[in-house]
């Protein structure tokens, strides 16, 4: 996952709670405009620390998984049954 489709996933969520980028950002102690850069994808980079305090306040977490060579994933067999 690219920080693009982070910061998808991340406005989706934030708005499946009814959230705006306001109360994100007072909850994560992100400001509402790193937060907005990440939404859009104008961010270039975020820190660990500032990505991890969002992903808490979403209740959210960071998973490291083994690379995948190959092997479909879950996500992408459900893509290949919706199609």
């Amino acid at each position: 996952m690219d920080l693009i489709e982070l910061g998808k996933r991340i406005k989706a969520t934030r708005r499946a709670k009814g959230w705006s980028q306001t109360t994100l950002a007072l909850a994560s102690g992100v400001s509402r405009a790193r937060l907005e850069a990440l939404e859009n994808a104008r961010l270039a980079e975020i820190g660990f620390k500032h990505l991890l305090r969002i992903l808490n306040a979403l209740d959210l977490d960071l998973r490291l998984t083994q690379f995948n060579r190959g092997r479909p994933t879950l996500e992408d067999l459900v893509a290949e049954g919706a199609g």
